[in-house]
């Protein structure tokens, strides 16, 4: 599945400036992986080993992942 992932401000250097990235996944496990693919200083700025950095936010549809099924969210 194609998904647009919204970029903060704070991170667009990482991205070479873009504001909205276009990736394939269906968790968001896949879109991150995809994402940190694409954008390799990305992974290093928000994940540690244990997965994304505590300080970290990710929304599904205006839900925290956190709330619903984690990196497994679809």
């Amino acid at each position: 599945m194609t998904v647009n992932v919204k970029i903060p401000t704070q991170l667009r250097a990482t991205t070479g400036g873009e504001a909205v990235a276009t990736v394939e996944g269906t968790t968001v496990a896949e879109v991150l992986d995809a994402l940190y693919a694409r954008f390799e200083e990305l992974k290093a700025r928000i994940a540690d080993d244990d997965g994304l950095r505590r300080f970290v936010n990710v929304y599904v549809g205006g839900e925290d992942i956190r709330f619903l099924d984690g990196l497994n969210t679809a």
